[in-house]
């Protein structure tokens, strides 16, 4: 069995990479996400290439997806079409775990490396490499 790979963001987000498109021959990716209380997450966004699939495994979690408001709780699963803006709060006092599938499996740990990068320097995030990086991925953030 294959160890998960973890990528602690240092922002109240842990990324364990479960499945990368190596693992899965392009057609998906697979990753456990851990959002602790007042977590920083990534801003509203949309993916141009790929749909996402979020599963809920502990705790609640707040999704926005075109401007509906989703309680996810354990058990519970949102799709979310490419084109589809969205974003997750964890509004809670508890650390909530989701499970997110990525089809086809084009956006991988990549990603959240180079996202940690940028967070590593520290001091505020520049928000211009951090969107830059978003758009590498093909992730497409919306101004509120």
């Amino acid at each position: 069995m294959k160890t998960s790979e973890i990528i602690n963001l240092g922002i109240g987000l842990e990324i364990h990479f479960c499945l990368d498109a190596a693992d899965t021959n392009a057609q998906f990716t697979m990753f456990k996400v851990v959002i602790h209380p007042n977590a920083k997450v990534p801003a509203a966004h949309y993916h141009e290439n790929f749909d996402e699939t979020i599963y809920g495994l502990k705790g609640s979690l707040t999704l926005i997806v075109d401007d509906q408001i989703i309680t996810l709780g354990p058990g519970d699963y949102q799709f979310i079409n490419r084109g589809s803006v969205h974003n997750l709060i964890n509004q809670t006092d508890e650390i909530v775990e989701i499970l997110a599938f990525a089809n086809p499996g084009i956006f991988t740990a990549n990603y959240f490396k180079d996202l940690l990068g940028v967070l590593k320097v520290g001091g505020p995030p520049d928000k211009a490499k951090l969107n830059s990086i978003m758009l590498q991925y093909g992730l497409i953030p919306v101004s509120s």
